[in-house]
């Protein structure tokens, strides 16, 4: 599989933009995951859909030379990659998806392999294992995981106990580079259901807690569509992950936040115009304290 020139990757340049902001005001960040989290006050799921809005709209706010669209969900169907946000460079013009994640630390998903083509070619293996470099690198470099590098995904994880979070970037080229043992594991389900996965290994001698990489899930076809696909880790492959904000930061509940939802879905379009109004003044008040326009 060939790497990618982190020069001539859109993607990277991206978030590369991002972090240098989020070094230089780390406020403004807070505040949106402090909204972004907020949301699960009123829902354990809530916040996963609408912090793509919100990270859509933060990039829009405060990085110049980036726009960013929402794709929405009803878009789904006829998407040709994973996709939750579109960003545009405004200077090269060059648009490219990202796929947002908004999952409490641990367990990843990274894709959804919907055709299952990455566990059907470890499957031709034939193996329980397949171990060395060369054996593992000749399966990485089929066509069937020609995807594997080409997903944008950005991932919120957040550790709720501790109110902190942390917008990570998985290294797919330094994931594939690592890989020296692909083993193959069979496990049950809540079901009693039997779905193997392939888990990927640094060390040619590696065991279950040590260098763990990444796992392709649930090929079959019995299998939840939803959850086949490429998983990892954020603790135990943490080394396989850039972090965007330089680590954890801490964020807080937003209570007015919840209230204001909670008026505005029982208020007028007038109602929503005046408040749309201050919220636009504070946000100006933000840039302009923050020294960006």
């Amino acid at each position: 599989m060939n790497s990618v020139d982190p020069y001539n990757d859109p993607f990277k340049d991206f978030t590369n933009r991002l972090k240098l902001l989020i070094s230089k005001h780390q406020n403004l960040i807070v505040t949106t995951l402090s909204n972004i989290f907020t949301m699960r006050l009123i829902g354990n799921k809530t916040h996963g859909d609408l912090a793509e809005i919100a990270i859509a709209e933060f990039v829009n706010q405060y990085m110049n030379d980036f726009r960013a669209v929402h794709v929405g969900k009803d878009l789904y169907r006829a998407k040709s990659q994973e996709e939750d946000i579109t960003i545009i460079n405004e200077i090269t013009q060059v648009e490219f998806p990202v796929s947002l994640k908004a999952y409490g630390v641990g367990p990843l998903q990274l894709s959804t392999d919907k055709d299952c083509k990455m566990f059907q070619r470890l499957e031709q293996e034939g193996k329980a294992e397949i171990r060395g470099r060369d054996a593992v690198q000749k399966v990485l470099q089929d066509p069937a995981f020609a995807e594997f590098r080409k997903i944008n995904v950005l991932s919120l994880i957040y550790d709720e106990e501790n109110q902190s979070c942390n917008i990570l970037v998985f290294d797919y080229d330094r994931a594939i580079t690592a890989t020296e043992r692909i083993i193959k594991e069979e496990g049950k389900d809540t079901r009693g259901r039997k779905h193997p996965v392939y888990k990927f290994y640094k060390f040619y001698n590696s065991r279950e807690d040590n260098g763990y990489i990444c796992e392709v899930r649930y090929g079959d076809a019995a299998a939840n569509a939803l959850q086949r696909g490429l998983w990892t880790h954020t603790r135990r492959a943490s080394e396989y992950f850039d972090s965007i904000t330089s680590g954890w930061i801490s964020y807080s509940h937003n209570r007015n936040l919840v209230e204001l939802f909670s008026h505005a879905l029982v208020s007028s379009q007038t109602g929503h115009e005046i408040a749309l109004k201050k919220i636009r003044e504070d946000i100006a008040r933000m840039k302009h304290e923050s020294d960006l326009g």
